[in-house]
């Protein structure tokens, strides 16, 4: 890729992660390679089991305690986040990738788990011919504001309104 950009997926509305996976098996597709890192999440979600059989293609790690979620963080909710943007960076810097998802980097910016400034520093660190992509409600406004494209997912109806927990191989 000559010139990759940087893509955020927010809003309060269902399938920022759905979008993130849709880019990443395309790019697969393509020939592309794509490293994932889901931040706050610590399970074997359906799209974990289904991207392993793209995993010549698709690297996709999970940086979460499973278990935060409000209130203060703790210091193995900010030591996992750690690790995950410096597998991140990693991924990023070693020219084997050409897409680079970070999985709920927003969420995880915005209840103190990960300092703005270090989403910002893989912005500007990005290589040329990378694509960045943030998923996650709340999108920092430091991160907006150098995105090159953002896509809101407003709900407008949901079936979590009428009691509809979670489905596997919808939701998760």
């Amino acid at each position: 890729m000559e010139k990759g950009y940087v893509q955020v997926y927010t809003g309060d509305g269902k399938g920022k992660t759905a979008a993130a996976l849709g880019l990443a098996v395309r790019a697969a597709g393509a020939g592309m390679r794509v490293y994932i890192a889901q931040f706050m999440k610590n399970d074997r979600y359906s799209e974990i089991r289904a991207l392993q059989r793209l995993s010549d293609r698709i690297t996709i790690e999970q940086f979460g305690t499973g278990r935060f979620v409000r209130g203060q963080p703790e210091p193995m909710d900010l030591e996992a986040a750690r690790q995950g943007l410096a597998a991140a960076r990693q991924a990023m810097e070693s020219g084997e990738y050409d897409i680079i998802v970070l999985d709920e980097a927003n969420v995880a910016c915005s209840i103190g788990i990960i300092p703005e400034q270090n989403l910002l520093d893989m912005i500007s660190k990005k290589p040329e011919g990378v694509e960045l992509v943030f998923t996650g409600r709340g999108g920092p406004p430091g991160v907006l504001a150098n995105a090159d494209l953002i896509t809101e997912m407003k709900s407008v109806h949901h079936y979590f309104e009428k009691g509809v927990g979670a489905r596997t191989g919808i939701e998760n």
